[in-house]
């Protein structure tokens, strides 16, 4: 069994910082790249940030310059620094994991975690 376990959401004004954490844990042999997705109402699931085990990251266009991905590969975690928060990044963020287990690799997903920014 593997589990990724999110934290940080919250409400914060425009403007304002959160910090997300996502933890992986079970039969985890080893975990390729980690990412940071969100859902806002009435919209598709988009990419957010993506960072390789070497980490390299990749951003949407819209968080450039605002957000952070990082992780901790000793401790299976993966952070996402938000600052300079805007109405529209209100969504429930998810986090994704390539994971491999003794049966092979396979997409593993956070519940997901609620941000909403307020103007």
């Amino acid at each position: 069994q593997v589990q990724l376990v999110e934290s940080g959401g919250g409400v914060v004004q425009a403007g304002g910082s959160l910090r997300l954490s996502c933890a992986a844990s079970g039969s985890i042999f080893s975990i390729n790249a980690m990412a940071w997705y969100r859902r806002a109402p009435g919209k598709q699931r988009e990419l957010v940030a993506v960072i390789s085990s070497g980490g390299n990251t990749n951003y949407a266009d819209s968080v450039k310059g605002r957000f952070t991905i990082s992780r901790d590969n000793a401790k299976n975690t993966v952070y996402l620094q938000m600052n300079s928060l805007k109405p529209e990044d209100t969504a429930v963020y998810y986090c994704n994991a390539d994971i491999r287990r003794t049966t092979g690799w396979g997409p593993y997903w956070g519940q997901g975690t609620q941000v909403t920014v307020s103007s």
